[in-house]
């Protein structure tokens, strides 16, 4: 679906996923990987301070996919 909206739209996608194999199937663009499978963007175990901190880490990685010009399935 990933690639279908950056074709169709010319908007920059980035896919966070736990399970990255399957985004390299799929055909994804540009791939943060993420935390866990029941968190995939947090860390809620480690306390509010570090789950801050991962969370923050991922959007700043997302973003960064998201202003990088990709020609190929790319993992951020």
């Amino acid at each position: 679906m990933t690639r279908e909206i950056e074709a169709a739209a010319n908007i920059p996608v980035v896919q966070i996923a736990t399970i990255v194999p399957i985004m390299l199937t799929v055909g994804a663009n540009r791939i943060v990987p993420g935390v866990a499978i029941p968190h995939p963007v947090g860390n809620p175990a480690a306390g509010p301070e570090e789950d801050q901190a991962v969370r923050r880490n991922l959007l700043l990685r997302a973003f960064t996919a998201m202003t990088t010009p990709v020609t190929e399935q790319t993992l951020f």
